[in-house]
């Protein structure tokens, strides 16, 4: 059966777009003063691949709305229009999405079906792929004057979901040369990329010939800010109007009306090793899973800046909890008497090394003797997968670029599963969550997906700690800075200054 997809959507509204300005180095360090309608950023962290759509950079490019895709995600990650106003299964297989009329990208060129043949089929050839791309087979071809065919090798019930993607911009022809993409003043959004100072500093401005709604913004000035004490000063200062990422510790410093908290698709769960060591017993896994006092990692070492774990998805997923279903008969938990486990963790993110320290002292309050173990990511991953903890404490996104949390529970708990910490293979799991896999995007997907969560929480493979945030700086006089879970968005074409001009 064939499904046509026609929304009214205002792309104005999820279009992200941020600029990038100087560096920050100390509270008394300030930026030139500017025009009190251009908005300066400072964000976390610098380019890593000359901003190219193609790799994670294209994130940048999307939430300073200088490139665009062919759909968007909605809060609940369900496909809205963008590039493309209209899409349609044609069969199992395949895809037709019809364009945008009257599109022009930066440097005057039209939006046509050739130039989204160029655009997605430069990213099918990449190498490396886009991660969006990871096991997935793409054909694409003109459809028409106005539309394309979009084919994969399998049924993918997601792949409006997938363009969205930031690695899956569309830009201007004149982008791709000699194998490499030069997103600079080729892209179609409301903002302009004009300049961009190796990893220090980009500058965008208005786009007057976007196809929506103007930006209100004349242009965007953003630095890139590694250090997060500096990007707080820079907040506390008057130097910078919008701030990625503010770190937990800087919160409590600076005027709470101008911090906001975004609960992430992220959760701090902790992995328990079903087939090797003492928590193969399943007794012990639920000795463990009652163990642990989540209420205590969220005040001590999150400042209550963090959500307490009900599931594997958090509220970033407005969905989930509505839709969650209790564990009906947990597995009930047998004394340790003093089996000894193994928990490590990585110290990249410095969160967890205390999180493994709370851990420890509950779980030998409950009779376990545990050994700890912290190193970098780099240098643990590989024993990690390889199951050679009892315990894992790991920081994880659930929904990854498509917007579904499917291939992250697919990836993490079947059999097959390529970052199967818990080393589960349980066939019930595996069934369910190759239900949910085969649904079309919607309530009976999310549905299912819930139930896929309920299977693998029965298991006590996993036990969820607690939902991370994101804590984002915004002066006084910003009105409309986008506030996105999935961190594609900053700053919109609504997004404005207003009351004064920035201070010097």
């Amino acid at each position: 059966m064939s499904l046509v997809y026609r929304h009214i959507f205002p792309l104005a509204l999820v279009i992200g777009s941020a600029g990038l300005t100087g560096c920050f180095g100390s509270e008394e360090t300030t930026m030139p003063k500017a025009a009190s309608d251009r908005i300066r950023i400072a964000m976390l962290q610098p380019p890593r691949a000359g901003l190219t759509p193609l790799s994670d950079d294209a994130f940048k490019l999307s939430r300073w709305g200088t490139s665009e895709t062919l759909i968007v995600l909605d809060e609940n990650g369900d496909a809205q229009p963008a590039l493309a106003t209209a899409w349609q299964s044609i069969n199992d297989t395949t895809w037709r999405f019809t364009l945008r009329p009257e599109v022009r990208f930066h440097d005057g060129e039209r939006l046509t079906p050739d130039v989204v043949v160029n655009a997605l089929s430069a990213a099918t050839r990449a190498a490396p792929k886009p991660r969006i791309l990871d096991g997935v087979t793409l054909h694409i071809s003109a459809d028409g004057d106005n539309a394309v065919r979009v084919t994969t090798a399998t049924p993918d019930p997601l792949l409006p979901q997938r363009l969205s993607s930031p690695q899956l911009a569309i830009l201007s022809p004149n982008a791709y040369q000699e194998g490499r993409v030069e997103p600079i003043r080729h892209g179609s959004g409301p903002f302009v990329l004009t300049a961009v100072q190796g990893t220090s500093h980009a500058t965008l401005e208005r786009f007057d010939g976007y196809w929506g709604t103007p930006a209100q913004a004349s242009g965007l000035d953003v630095d890139f800010v590694p250090d997060g004490t500096a990007r707080a000063a820079a907040l506390r200062s008057g130097s910078a109007d919008i701030v990625e990422a503010v770190p937990v510790a800087q919160a409590p410093l600076i005027d709470p009306a101008l911090i906001h908290e975004v609960p992430m698709p992220r959760t701090n769960t902790l992995y328990l090793n079903t087939r090797i060591g003492p928590l193969r017993d399943a007794g012990l896994r639920a000795a463990v899973r009652d163990a642990v006092q989540r209420e205590v990692l969220v005040k001590n070492v999150y400042e209550n800046r963090a959500d307490i774990a009900q599931g594997l998805l958090g509220p970033a997923l407005r969905w989930a909890a509505p839709l969650r279903q209790a564990v009906d008969q947990p597995i009930p938990a047998r004394h340790p008497q003093g089996a000894v486990i193994k928990l490590a963790t990585f110290s990249d993110r410095a969160e967890l090394p205390e999180v493994a320290v709370y851990l420890a002292q509950q779980l030998t309050a409950a009779g376990f003797t545990v050994q700890q173990e912290v190193r970098e990511y780099a240098q643990i991953e590989a024993d990690a997968l390889a199951g050679k903890f009892d315990a894992f404490i790991l920081s994880r996104a659930t929904v990854l670029d498509s917007g579904d949390p499917v291939a992250y529970l697919y990836s993490d708990f079947s059999c097959k599963g390529s970052f199967n910490l818990s080393q589960l293979c349980d066939p019930a799991v595996d069934e369910a969550l190759l239900t949910a896999a085969a649904i079309p995007a919607g309530e009976a997907r999310r549905k299912a997906i819930m139930a896929a969560e309920q299977r693998i929480l029965t298991t006590d493979a996993a036990i969820p700690l607690l939902h991370e945030r994101v804590i984002q700086g915004e002066a006084s006089g910003v009105r409309q800075a986008a506030r996105d879970p999935r961190e594609r968005m900053l700053v919109t074409s609504q997004t404005h200054i207003t009351g004064q001009m920035h201070q010097p």
